[in-house]
């Protein structure tokens, strides 16, 4: 998934069917689980979760996971 999170990779189990993988308007970039998540410093993380949210906006203090800090960046349209 190049270009989505730059210095991410995201694996599935080997021999495992394709991940379905979602892009959230202003929002994270939702992958179907189980993941396992590397960074670009070589961190891995697993994840058993059904579906897993990984940040795209770099704010989030659980990053690579999203964490929701993307939505207090918005402004409000009103």
């Amino acid at each position: 998934m190049p270009g989505l999170c730059p210095g991410l990779r995201v694996e599935g189990p080997a021999g495992a069917e394709p991940r379905v993988v979602r892009l959230v308007r202003g929002g994270p970039v939702l992958v179907e689980g189980p993941v396992r998540i590397v960074t670009e410093d070589g961190d891995e993380m697993e994840s058993d979760r059904f579906v897993v949210a990984i940040c795209r906006c770099r704010r989030s203090e659980r990053y690579p996971l999203c964490d929701t800090s993307h939505r207090r960046s918005r402004r409000d349209p009103r």
